[in-house]
């Protein structure tokens, strides 16, 4: 593979089967072949049933896939024990999802800083820096303090990004980041994910149904029936069906 400080990440032939072994045993993706350079801002569409949210969670470490081999920033992880797949994935991929997932009970400070002290364990001051700066560079230092229920929803999701990005990984995958949004609200999430990339070089995977939003990544990957149908720098002529 190419040199690992320049690929965030890389699937050689990724592929994932159900029910292995019984007659209803069905392959979902066949034979993924996919490289995401460092800084690349991606989008991921295709129809419903495609296989996108299995490929996702091969690509988040949440599943193994049946055969092939996936490499994050360098390394291999189809061998590795659960334990240090929950490492990688701590340290290297952030997600947002299209439902926040933040804990009501806690601010917006306290929602970001969790992923470290996951890692860490008790907070510390290095902590609370870390994550007042990213509240702040998602422009919600005036709530930082409010209970996450107490923020609006476009509000939620930029917490949910400044929580994806506390760790610095190399990649972020963004499942519909701006699905349950506003187009007003879609928008400024989509600038802020855009900056982020732009300032920081982190790579996004972006699945989304919505073509304006693919329209406005660097490349779009169309996946269909669990192959990739097309991988092409920016193209304003994306289908809208999906």
């Amino acid at each position: 593979m190419a040199e690992s400080n320049a690929i965030t990440l890389q699937l050689q032939e990724i592929r994932k089967a159900y029910n292995i072994g019984m007659p209803s045993e069905v392959e979902v993706l066949h034979g993924i072949d996919l490289t995401i350079e460092r800084g690349e801002f991606v989008a991921l569409i295709g129809p419903s049933g495609s296989g996108k949210s299995t490929l996702l969670n091969q690509i988040g470490l949440l599943d193994k896939p049946t055969s092939g081999e996936l490499f994050v920033t360098g390394q291999a992880t189809t061998q590795l024990e659960d334990s240090d797949l929950t490492k990688l994935r701590a340290k290297s991929i952030g997600f947002v999802f299209q439902f926040h997932n933040l804990l009501p009970e806690f601010t917006a400070l306290e929602n970001v800083m969790l992923p470290l002290l996951a890692a860490r364990g008790r907070p510390d001051d290095a902590m609370k820096q870390r994550a007042a700066e990213l509240i702040e560079q998602v422009g919600l230092s005036k709530v930082g303090k409010n209970m996450s229920n107490d923020l609006s929803g476009g509000q939620q999701q930029r917490v949910a990004i400044a929580r994806a990005l506390v760790m610095q990984p190399a990649l972020v995958l963004a499942d519909e980041p701006t699905g349950n949004l506003d187009t007003e609200s879609a928008n400024t999430i989509f600038e802020l994910l855009r900056r982020v990339n732009k300032d920081s070089g982190t790579s996004f995977l972006i699945v989304t149904h919505d073509p304006r939003l693919a329209q406005r990544c660097d490349r779009i990957i169309e996946l269909v029936d669990g192959r990739i149908d097309s991988d092409k720098a920016n193209a304003p002529e994306v289908i809208s069906k999906y």
